[in-house]
């Protein structure tokens, strides 16, 4: 593992939450909105939310992103672990002993993005999530 970032998730308003966390850390934003995934589909109500937000200062980051408008959100468990990882080996390590006695909720996965990645929830509600760039795009 190489890095691990907080990664928060919004209601609707990641766009708006991020722009202002920018603003008094004075930071740099780069945001993608569900409206500009590959292959322009994306589910109802969704277009105007922010897939991925990745706000940057020197080595520090913070990650976010919206949730799709049929998700439940609730306040207080919109955070998960984001694991830069060095391999889909470790990817897959990780998650798998991780989801003992939780939930997979996204599986290991190529991306399109450029990423194997993959989603589990802890046995003690803790949001994990598993990256590894790839490279292919």
């Amino acid at each position: 593992m190489t890095e691990i970032h907080a990664y928060l998730t919004f209601d609707g308003n990641c766009g708006e939450a991020m722009k202002f966390y920018a603003k008094c850390l004075k930071a740099d934003l780069q945001m993608m909105p569900f409206a500009e995934m590959p292959g322009g589909k994306f589910p109802p109500g969704s277009k105007d939310r922010i897939m991925h937000a990745r706000l940057q200062k020197g080595d520090a980051i913070l990650m976010a992103s919206d949730t799709m408008p049929d998700h439940p959100f609730k306040q207080g468990n919109n955070f998960s672990v984001s694991l830069a990882c060095e391999s889909k080996k470790e990817v897959d390590e990780f998650s798998n002993a991780l989801k003992e006695g939780g939930k997979v909720t996204m599986t290991n996965q190529d991306m399109f993005w450029g990423a194997y990645f993959g989603m589990v929830t802890d046995k003690f509600g803790i949001n994990w999530m598993f990256n590894f760039e790839t490279g292919k795009k």
